[in-house]
Order: structure tokens, then C-alpha cells, then sequence
């Protein structure tokens, strides 16, 4: 998700911080986000969104056509939720996973919050 954000995120809007990491650690404090949570996160105006409502309301910061998934939003979350959870379950079956990491540049680099 975070690499698909960055590359459509064109104003750059979306800043963002492993959940490992100490920024990440700390927002799940302040936030008292469950330790067991490790999906995308997303905090907006005080409040905390994970899986598929992080997902949907990140999709409105992207540029098109990615932004037209904040239509989904619509969708009430005891559905959005098992569709999101059953898609993160099987994207590397169907679209691969890298052997390595993306390493950023500079850029990219400034907007991670560690």
C-alpha cells in the first residue's frame, strides 16, 4: 500500500512511518492502537484508520484514476473489512512479492516520519 500511495500521491500529502519504528511506536501510543494491528494505518484529524477504511480514505489523496477507490467508502465496514482482509491475503499470489525493499530517494526519504 505504501508503495502504491507514493508513486500516485503526486502533491506528496501522505506522510508515513513503520509501525516498528519509533515514530510508529509512538503514534500507536498515543493512539492506543492494538499491538496485533499490522495493516495500514492511517491518522486523520485525531482519528485512527486501519485496513480496508485506512485504505479507501488514503485513496483520496492519490491521483486519478486511484482516487476514484474513495467511492468505496460507501461501503459499511462488516463488508469492506473481510473483502480488504481476503485481498491482502492473496495479493502476493496473484501480483508477486519483491525479494527486497524499495530504497528511496531522497524525495521519498522526507516523507517518512523516522
Amino acid at each position: 500500500m505504501v508503495n502504491f500511495a507514493i508513486r500516485r500521491d503526486k502533491k506528496a500529502r501522505l506522510r508515513f512511518a513503520a509501525l516498528q519504528s519509533a515514530a510508529g511506536i509512538a503514534l500507536r501510543n498515543k493512539f492506543a492502537l492494538d499491538p496485533a494491528v499490522d495493516t495500514v494505518v492511517l491518522v486523520e484529524n485525531n482519528k485512527v484508520y486501519t485496513y480496508a477504511k485506512a485504505a479507501i480514505r488514503i485513496s483520496r489523496y492519490l491521483s486519478w484514476p486511484a482516487k476514484m477507490l474513495y467511492a468505496f467508502i460507501i461501503v459499511p465496514s462488516f463488508i469492506s473489512q473481510p473483502l480488504y482482509k481476503w485481498f491482502a491475503k492473496h495479493r502476493y499470489k496473484w501480483f508477486g512479492k519483491k525479494d527486497t525493499c524499495m530504497i528511496p530517494d531522497a524525495s521519498v526519504r522526507s516523507r517518512f516520519l523516522d
